[in-house]
């Protein structure tokens, strides 16, 4: 190996580790200062009342903030809790027409059982272009029609959360059961690398 070589592989390879941290740095660094900054008042009303430092007032609201988000939790999987939650979603949706849209987007992205495909979708290798042709794409059973057509959702790399909806022929879709949404979307965000042993594992069935 030249001594050209030897430093673009080094500078690279230090690129390729570092790189990463960094970014993650910066995004760790942004998440803390936009969370201290929407809790600010709680954090005055804490320094004013009890004289502590800004990071310990900081540290305790945020604690107060996941204790009451586990209280509550904890509240709605119970029977008057659900009907707690029901009457005041129904109060909030007259109110604020937005607040459903924006209820069903965290769901979606916090893998609400009920309606995310993220955690209750089946993954299935689909014959987007025709019965006959060899091309497949990777995609998430989200929904199952009276007339046998199937709606997908195919994802695209590397950013998972975003793709394309198709309705297509049940006979189209080639279920995969043992392979979790997680794992597939592990190959999503790697491109398609390791898509080989994933369906290979997955012992892919017909439906």
């Amino acid at each position: 190996m030249s001594l050209k070589q030897f430093i673009r592989k080094s500078l690279f390879g230090g690129i390729v580790v570092l790189l990463p941290i960094i970014i993650l740095s910066f995004i760790l660094k942004w998440a803390f200062f936009f969370v201290t900054d929407l809790i600010q008042p709680l954090t005055n009303y804490v320094i004013s009342n009890y004289a502590f430092p800004e990071l310990t007032a900081d540290v305790i609201v945020v604690f107060v903030i996941v204790l009451v988000c586990f209280f509550v939790g904890t509240l709605v999987t119970t029977t008057i809790g659900k009907w707690m939650h029901a009457q005041f979603d129904q109060y909030l949706v007259k109110l604020a027409p937005g607040y459903k849209i924006i209820k069903e987007i965290v769901g979606q992205f916090f893998g609400n059982a009920d309606s995310s495909p993220f955690s209750s979708g089946e993954v299935a290798r689909v014959r987007l272009f025709g019965k006959n042709s060899p091309t497949t794409v990777t995609a998430i059973v989200t929904s199952k029609h009276s007339d046998g057509t199937i709606t997908i959702f195919m994802p695209t790399g590397p950013n998972p959360t975003s793709g394309n909806i198709y309705h297509v022929p049940q006979e189209l879709v080639e279920y995969c059961p043992n392979i979790s949404v997680e794992n597939m979307m592990k190959s999503i965000i790697a491109c398609g690398a390791g898509s080989g042993a994933l369906f290979d594992s997955g012992k892919q069935t017909g439906d």
